[in-house]
């Protein structure tokens, strides 16, 4: 019991002053709004931090990487294999929010309550220009702005392979930048001692002025996500078994999924679960080489129940803003938001979050509803974070190895 409390303490917490805010602002209605600049104060400490936490995570992720020891078969196959699987969770995620995830409400009392404006850009630009525009900037201050996320992501992408490129010397470098990226971690973690009076404040006013609706909207999409997550967990991996391996191959998947599972339950860390994972996909049959390639990897660029997240996040801001969204923009978005989740609880879900809020001109003040979808789909998500990543290195197998993949010894 006490270990099932340390790890989801702050979720349990979090939750708690949900719904405390959410009573809070039932009770009060907009009179809860006076709680408005306890919860602003909580997004002004997230947004300070977005600048180096994108940096640095980025940077350093990919300054550590080292040239993986494997046939360039496993890797064609892993990279494959991941784009197919993430695409079928995206789909997944765009029809299991068909249902409205929040009934409609007057999207410029929203707007007006954000101080910010839908409204499209004024200047005429080319395609091409916007591209560019996006992903760079003139002048390396703009770079510390959390309004050129993208251009910012790009530097940090080039700034890591830099990095690798520079061997040897560049691990000085890249011993500061990691040391940095520790002492941040920590900053995060004292601004979340802040988190339950900020969100709980935040929620009060939010529920304040636009009544019940949001909080069921909530509720609604926290049943919505576990549906889709067990049609994935017993179905959708269930068949990727059977693809695999045939009946074999599912009863071997279902007889040794339960111990990554539960891992994951227990941590709520992808990282946390990848010894489980290892040793699961192994007994399934999985060579060695393959196993220890594909969980790793799977648990930084290979995440099903983040990606069906992704969807849920963008769903409920359209639903919430009254917005039309084109289906691709969505598929788009989410896989690219997804492959900056960190194997770790901490830093990663906010830059996908704001990054979601970049790319798709949603309203920075709306960063806190994200967050708290994001608190309440944590466990589930992870479950499949993990158990995605074993069933995929069966498919994995399947195809380097060929059919008799459970026969062969490394």
């Amino acid at each position: 019991m006490k270990k099932f409390y340390k790890t989801y303490s702050n979720s349990i917490i979090l939750l708690l002053s949900i719904i405390i805010g959410t009573i809070i602002g039932l009770i009060f209605k907009e009179k809860a709004s006076i709680l408005s600049p306890f919860g602003e104060l909580f997004i002004n400490l997230l947004l300070v931090i977005i600048v180096p936490l994108i940096f640095l995570t980025i940077t350093v992720s990919i300054g550590k990487m080292n040239k993986p020891n494997r046939l360039s078969k496993i890797l064609g196959s892993i990279i494959l294999i991941f784009i197919i699987t993430s695409i079928i969770s995206v789909i997944i995620g765009i029809i299991s929010t068909r249902i409205n995830l929040v009934d409609k409400i007057d999207s410029s009392n929203i707007i007006n309550s954000l101080d910010y404006s839908l409204s499209e850009e004024k200047v005429n630009i080319s395609f091409l220009e916007r591209t560019i525009n996006t992903i760079s900037t003139n002048d390396f201050i703009n770079l510390l702005s959390k309004n050129n996320i993208i251009a910012l992501i790009v530097f940090s992408i080039i700034s890591g392979i830099a990095i690798i490129l520079s061997k040897e010397k560049g691990k000085l470098f890249l011993n500061v930048l990691e040391s940095a990226n520790n002492v941040l971690e920590k900053i995060i973690k004292i601004i979340m001692y802040y988190a339950p009076i900020g969100i709980g404040c935040y929620f009060a006013s939010f529920i304040g002025n636009f009544g019940y609706n949001i909080a069921v909207g909530y509720v609604k999409t926290l049943v919505i996500y576990i549906i889709a997550c067990l049609f994935v967990y017993f179905v959708i991996y269930t068949l990727y078994a059977f693809i695999a391996g045939g009946k074999e191959g599912v009863k071997r998947y279902l007889n040794n999924i339960i111990s990554p599972t539960l891992t994951a339950l227990s941590t709520c860390s992808s990282a946390a679960s990848i010894p489980a994972n290892t040793e699961a996909s192994k007994k399934i049959g999985v060579s060695d080489d393959i196993a220890n390639t594909v969980i790793p990897l799977g648990t930084s660029f290979h995440k099903d129940g983040s990606i069906i997240g992704s969807v849920f996040k963008i769903m409920f801001l359209v639903y919430l803003f009254n917005m039309d969204v084109n289906i691709s923009k969505i598929l788009f978005v989410s896989l690219i938001v997804t492959l900056l989740v960190t194997a770790v609880p901490i830093g990663g879900g906010t830059i996908s979050e704001m990054l979601i809020i970049s790319m798709m001109g949603f309203p920075v003040a709306a960063l806190p509803i994200l967050t708290i979808i994001a608190t309440i789909i944590d466990a589930p998500a992870t479950v499949l974070n993990v158990v995605g990543d074993t069933a995929s290195s069966m498919l994995v197998a399947r195809i380097v190895d060929g059919k008799n993949w459970k026969k062969v010894k490394y």
